[in-house]
């Protein structure tokens, strides 16, 4: 040992004696620094986002200073924290951290080359994970994360680190000039500019609000209601941040056809009425409802198997339903209805009816077998009602506005061949779930690393294919659980504040799994009716009359809005949707007689 000191002396006197070699190591060694953003997890969770609220910081046990992450996984959620990092393209990175539990993992994605991950089985005590990777020619940010097991307890992260060089600051680009519109229909304006030297993206505003980003010098703002004024600027992005806005333009969109409103009034009630089985609320006759209910539902046309696509409307035996109407008497109680100005649909789905259209086959016959009863009956359109594991989403399916899972791209061209075949009259409403929706803002399908629900957000992408033609979603804001809204609070159901915060989001637009990139955009007003249970015996979140009109005041007025803060106001929403008319006949016309007071 004592004999090898000359040497090394000599070695690191040659080296330090060649210039060349000095600064490529000092420059390779000031280059390099640690990236991850409170990787000791000393100021709380910033700089990280956990999923579904898995994760919290704690005093012990701490591998360093005084915090470390734990995060508990539960049901189909892998207790993922992440951070996204700025990197340089084509350099070397190593991803480090102390974790302790069982099957915990430390990993990146988004390197633009192979992604990276490390796990332990079990490290009773701490252990350190290391990965190294090399980003791609064009990758400027990465994604780092810790996650564990399902139903395997909670874990522990302290001081992660990924070491390498930073990107470079630079400077953010110019504003965009020679902002114009283009095609301007009644619900979207075509908008394009000119080039920015050193951008990357851009990012649009509509009324000062961003909407879109954009990869290109174009883009297309849907969403917007029918003759209303728009004001758009853009911005262009890269890697050192974002330009000055454009100088604005606007825009005024056309009259349209209100995407085949179907002759609505202003303000509708909409109400599902048992039309094909008895319950607690008993059978209520066509002829029997009030004049007040604007569209009736009938409920349900149910599939002749899960995936034959062949719907079928029996309707409630007298055996079931010792009031049932004669056939003839329905449909003629159905034209009445009609001849008084109001609308009747097929209600297909519904809590026992799954539809998984997973064929071109199951397609077809849902389109011939539906329009079958429409012909039959003499209806106004069709509601789409689908529940449980109709809808989900392939796991490679990750983009709502290029849907590629079959059951999701045949409901979309079955519901596209209707509305073409009956026209601009034909009415189309859909009833899904807060999951399947509002849910989208936080997941959407599996995930980017998997384990999430695959229903999740599943019905964004055939509300978003359908939303020139769709004239009311009615979502269910009842049988809910929490739901995150656009302040990044969890909502629950039994006041008015979840009915607003939902509806809001329906109104404003969101981003999709959090990614600013990947926008959901508005639905006009007069295309939202709020789905409400019509008793405390129709379903779980039942709120008062009182609740219902502080949801009203607060979306059409912005009154009596309560902590929630809506992006806009919106007298000219719709109205409201409520299962079912059978229970609020049951509740002696609760939930109507408010409405009518309401609107007059």
């Amino acid at each position: 040992m004592v004999r090898a000191r000359p040497v090394l002396t000599f070695l690191t006197a040659v080296l330090l004696a060649v210039p060349g070699i000095t600064a490529l190591s000092s420059a390779a060694r000031a280059a390099d620094a640690d990236l991850a953003v409170n990787g000791g997890f000393e100021s709380g969770l910033s700089g990280w986002s956990c999923t579904a609220g898995s994760g919290t910081t704690v005093n012990s046990p701490v591998h360093g200073g005084v915090s470390a992450l734990q995060a508990t996984p539960a049901g189909s959620d892998n207790a993922q924290c992440a951070q996204t990092v700025t990197v340089q393209p084509g350099a070397q990175y190593t991803l480090s951290g102390y974790v302790r539990g069982s099957y915990v993992y430390l990993g990146a994605s988004g390197t633009g080359t192979t992604d990276v991950s490390t796990w332990t089985q079990s490290a009773p005590d701490w252990q350190k994970l290391t990965t190294t990777f090399t980003t791609g020619a064009s990758t400027t940010k990465v994604t780092i994360y810790t996650h564990g097991w399902y139903g395997t307890g909670a874990y522990y992260a302290d001081d992660v680190s990924l070491v390498g060089p930073g990107a470079s600051a630079g400077q953010p680009p110019a504003a965009p000039t020679g902002l114009k519109t283009g095609t301007i229909t009644s619900s979207g304006v075509a908008l394009s500019w000119s080039a920015v030297t050193g951008a990357t993206s851009y990012a649009v505003y509509r009324d000062g609000a961003k909407v879109q980003t954009a990869t290109g010098t174009s883009a297309t703002v849907t969403g917007l209601s029918a003759s209303t004024a728009y004001s758009f600027q853009v911005t262009a992005v890269n890697g050192a941040g974002e330009s000055a806005k454009s100088a604005a333009v606007t825009a005024t969109t056309t009259a349209g056809s209100s995407g085949g409103s179907g002759d609505l009034p202003t303000h509708a009630l909409v109400g599902y009425l048992h039309a094909s089985f008895a319950n607690g609320s008993g059978y209520t006759r066509v002829a029997d409802v009030p004049d007040s209910w604007d569209v009736i539902d009938l409920a349900f046309g149910e599939p002749t198997s899960a995936t034959s696509g062949d719907i079928r409307f029996n309707r409630c035996p007298v055996t079931e339903c010792p009031n049932v109407e004669s056939d003839a008497d329905f449909k003629a109680a159905i034209k009445a209805k009609q001849a008084a100005g109001k609308k009747v649909l097929i209600s297909i789905g519904g809590a026992n009816g799954q539809v998984r259209l997973t064929t071109t086959a199951a397609r077809d016959t849902f389109v011939s077998s539906v329009s079958n009863i429409i012909d039959s009956y003499g209806l106004d359109g069709l509601d789409i009602d689908f529940e449980g594991h109709s809808l989900s989403l392939d796991a490679s399916d990750t983009d709502f506005r290029n849907p590629t899972t079959p059951v999701v791209v045949n409901l979309i061209s079955a519901l596209k061949t209707l509305k073409a075949k009956y026209g601009s009259k034909f009415v189309l409403s859909m009833a899904p779930e807060t999951f399947f929706v509002q849910m989208g803002y936080q997941y959407y399908g599996t995930g980017k690393w998997g384990g999430q629900d695959p229903r999740c957000g599943a019905y964004l992408p055939v509300i978003y294919a359908l939303r020139d033609d769709l004239t009311l979603l009615h979502v269910q804001d009842y049988n809910s659980g929490p739901i995150m809204g656009l302040d990044n609070q969890y909502h629950s159901m039994g006041g008015a504040d979840f009915h607003i915060a939902m509806t809001d989001m329906l109104l404003t637009g969101f981003p999709v799994a959090g990614d600013a990139n990947n926008v959901f955009p508005p639905l006009r007003p007069d295309q939202i009716a709020i789905g409400m249970p019509a008793s405390v015996n129709a379903g779980n979140g039942y709120v008062a009359p009182s609740e219902v009109t502080k949801t009203l005041d607060c979306l059409t007025k912005k009154t009596n809005c309560g902590s929630y803060a809506t992006h806009g106001t919106w007298p000219a929403l719709r109205g409201l949707m409520t299962w079912s008319v059978n229970w609020d006949r049951y509740s002696n016309w609760e939930f109507q007689k408010n409405f009518d007071a309401y609107f007059g």
